[in-house]
């Protein structure tokens, strides 16, 4: 086993030319961790935080830093021989950065309760670009909102990485989903089971929707105060999700004033609910679209693109061939 291998470092915080290519340590194995060979990493806007000094960044204390925490590759070590998931099995999942080194990188060690089998459906490109924001999006829809039929979902940036699989889950389950959204991306949320789209760009969502049980927050104040507005748009006793983090402060106490109930969401890497995902997934009944994909050595471009705000659905890093 080689004991070098490449990565995007982050040697301190800043733009995305900070993230630069080079040689660094493969990972140790230890305990019940699987050693998996990466041939793409998702990428995602707590990466980006993370690398400009916010998100996670206050957790980092060795650096180079290795960021990324989606993957889909191959297993190269598993946690002992008779375990079900051996070498040579493709899999996927969602490791926790800073606490393990990320997936922008040529191997990854992963505690085994997050490595599920990849989808046989999905290519390694498209498995990438599924955990984080599908376990994200599963969190807030399924297990917070808990989406039911008959309940009215206000799904806030429908396209990006989190909110498409928001709008799936939410019309997979019944509820009535209204997403706000760019014009260009209407019809396509449409065909993923949104009932209602808005375009942000020309419509205020609040002159055209009401008595809505739920809003999925995926932008907060940081964009023309969608998060306070959105709160005039929930009936009484109704719930507000905000899950970009710093992207709203207060907002919990505006939620108590305006009469409805408002909390955060942070994601865990959970293989057991990965896992049902992957069969919505394997199944053809959830889709994960990727919009971008990028060569790891263009590890700042990618960055760049998701900082633009205008990709559809996720950007993916192709790290190896597979």
């Amino acid at each position: 086993m080689q004991k070098t291998m490449r990565a995007a470092l982050l040697h301190e915080q800043g733009d995305a030319d900070q993230l630069v290519v080079g040689e660094t340590e493969v990972p140790d194995r230890v305990n019940a961790e699987f050693l998996i060979k990466v041939v793409a990493a998702g990428v995602n806007p707590v990466d980006a935080k993370t690398r400009a000094g916010r998100g996670v960044f206050g957790a980092i204390h060795r650096f180079p830093a290795v960021l990324g925490h989606d993957f889909s590759g191959v297993v190269v070590q598993s946690p002992f021989h008779a375990h079900p998931i051996k070498p040579g099995d493709e899999v996927f999942g969602m490791v926790m950065v800073p606490r393990f080194s990320g997936s922008y990188a040529e191997y990854v060690s992963v505690p085994s309760l997050s490595v599920v089998r990849k989808p046989s459906t999905l290519s390694h490109i498209e498995a990438a670009g599924a955990p984080l924001a599908a376990l994200t999006a599963w969190g807030i829809v399924v297990e917070v909102a808990k989406a039911h039929e008959g309940q009215r979902m206000l799904i806030h940036a429908g396209s990006g990485g989190v909110g498409h699989f928001a709008v799936q889950f939410a019309s997979y389950f019944g509820a009535h989903v209204i997403a706000t959204a760019s014009g260009a991306n209407v019809s396509w949320l449409r065909s993923l089971g949104a009932a209602e789209v808005v375009d942000y760009t020309t419509t205020r969502f609040e002159d055209v929707v009401g008595d809505v049980d739920v809003v999925i927050d995926l932008v907060g104040n940081v964009h023309d105060d969608t998060g306070s507005r959105s709160l005039t748009v929930l009936r009484r006793g109704g719930l507000i999700v905000n899950a970009p983090t710093g992207s709203w402060p207060g907002f919990q106490e505006e939620a108590a004033q305006a009469g409805v109930r408002g909390t955060d969401f942070k994601v865990a890497p959970d293989g057991n609910t990965l896992a049902v995902i992957a069969r919505l997934l394997e199944s053809g009944n959830v889709r994960v679209h990727v919009d971008q994909i990028f060569a790891l050595e263009q590890v700042a471009a990618a960055h760049r693109a998701m900082e633009s705000g205008h990709s559809r659905g996720k950007i993916v890093l192709k790290v190896a061939e597979g």
